[in-house]
């Protein structure tokens, strides 16, 4: 499968001409034959809100789940700009769930310590979505996390047996299906799957693992730069834009 986001549109509609029911962690119970969309939105909220209006267009729109880290190096929540996004992503009829990052608290040595953590968490991001959030996942998570089944209280573990072991689990982390999403799709073995995906690998036209990086990584300076036209006047007599690389 091509990390584009014309190959993204196929993958659902080859979900649905071979009558997946394309569910969320809410309802994926209410059918016989489902697939969960899942994205974590490890670096770049804007393009998840690209795979999110992709979703929102095809077949009259089907729903996924953006998980959103709190203690994000690349973006912040609560910025004006991300709170914006997020919202929009919620708009589109999405569902927002809390990516959660165990190896930022030096505290946490058994499951049951992360539970305030990201009880806390959950708190701060639906203030920053302004709804609540009841879905959360691990990232990057230990085998302690993954072997733990950590259960919460009005909460969905999406790194919970259920998901691991009643579902078919695909995901595309480091840009790299571990096996064939399309064959698994089409070959009807499977009652219910759980596939993941990351915002920053797709684009117009395929691109190596490398640029998508190198893209990422160099946009960075220009994120900056916009940014700071929004604290500094006449940026441009300062710096101008062409300088940006």
């Amino acid at each position: 499968m091509d990390f584009t986001y014309t190959a993204y549109k196929g993958l659902i509609h080859s979900l649905l001409q071979n009558d997946y029911q394309i569910s969320t962690y809410k309802d994926w119970w209410t059918t016989s034959k489902c697939a969960i969309l899942r994205h974590d939105i490890d670096n770049d909220i804007e393009k998840a809100l690209t795979l999110a209006e992709i979703e929102k267009s095809v077949a009259g729109g089907v729903k996924s789940t953006f998980f959103v880290l709190v203690t994000s190096d690349f973006y912040n929540i609560f910025s004006h700009k991300n709170m914006r996004l997020l919202r929009k992503i919620s708009d589109c009829g999405h569902d927002i769930g809390l990516h959660f990052d165990e190896t930022t608290y030096t505290d946490i040595k058994t499951p049951d310590d992360a539970k305030d953590h990201i009880l806390d968490e959950l708190s701060l991001l639906s203030k920053a979505i302004d709804k609540p959030v009841e879905v959360v996942s691990m990232h990057r998570p230990s085998p302690m996390m993954l072997d733990a089944d950590l259960q919460i209280e009005g909460l969905i573990n999406s790194y919970g047996r259920t998901y691991f072991r009643e579902f078919k689990y695909v995901s595309d982390s480091r840009r790299s299906w571990r096996e064939p999403v399309e064959d698994i799709v089409a070959s009807g073995n499977f009652e219910r799957l759980h596939i993941l995906t990351h915002a920053i690998w797709y684009n117009d036209v395929e691109k190596s693992l490398h640029d998508s990086v190198y893209q990422f990584v160099n946009n960075g300076n220009r994120q900056r730069y916009i940014g700071m036209q929004s604290n500094i006047s006449n940026l441009h007599l300062i710096m101008p834009e062409k300088e940006v690389k």
